[in-house]
């Protein structure tokens, strides 16, 4: 080695971090949302198509919202979490029927029959986005969807997505966020409740508890 050639040390490896949501992310976010959507488990055993679990629950919202859509970065650019949302959940509703389903519905038909299988269910959901106008959640008006990669879970960095979106939805003039989760998702339910959320009385839940906030900041 010549004298004059500097000796470099190689970089260490980048630490993950929280960043905005960018449409090269649609791909990993589906892929977080699918290996995330029933239960908090991996959907594809019983929803095989990949693409109706993130038409439901998170790629309308990176697009009608994209300045409340966070990704988990691994430090490579690989997203392996996200939380998203809406501050408007009445206004989510509208955009979501004038102009999400249209562009669904040639592969997801509406149903003329009661499901017989839980992606018939999912297509169900995808079809009345109605459902989330709960009288009982009016006070909260924003809503949000949060998912990592069971990998990431557990190390801090859900709590850091959940300030990054509460404090997005501070800054916009929100009161209050509401979310509803699958009854059965106990370690869910404890995340949620760390966080400040607390339950809000519906007169008809189903499967779902529903959450809520009514400052979004931390």
């Amino acid at each position: 080695m010549p004298p004059h050639e500097e000796v470099r040390t190689p970089p260490t490896d980048p630490r993950p971090a929280i960043r905005a949501y960018h449409p090269t992310d649609r791909d990993a976010v589906a892929d977080i949302c699918v290996r995330t959507a029933l239960n908090g488990g991996d959907s594809r055993a019983l929803c095989p198509d990949l693409r109706l679990m993130p038409s439901i629950f998170a790629e309308p919202y990176c697009r009608f919202d994209p300045e409340l859509a966070f990704v988990l970065d691994d430090g490579a650019g690989r997203a392996v979490g996200y939380v998203v949302g809406t501050a408007d959940t009445e206004r989510f509703v509208k955009d979501f029927r004038r102009t999400w389903i249209p562009r669904l519905a040639d592969r997801y038909p509406e149903p003329t029959a009661p499901p017989r299988t839980f992606s018939e269910e999912m297509i169900g959901l995808l079809h009345r986005p109605e459902r989330m106008l709960v009288p009982e959640l009016a006070a909260y008006p924003a809503h949000l969807h949060i998912d990592l990669l069971p990998s990431w879970q557990g190390r801090g960095y859900g709590r850091r997505l959940m300030h990054t979106l509460l404090n997005a939805l501070h800054a916009q003039g929100v009161p209050a966020v509401h979310l509803g989760m699958v009854t059965v998702n106990t370690a869910a339910r404890a995340f949620y409740d760390r966080l400040g959320f607390h339950e809000i009385p519906v007169a008809d839940p189903g499967p779902l508890t529903y959450l809520g906030r009514a400052r979004t900041t931390d």
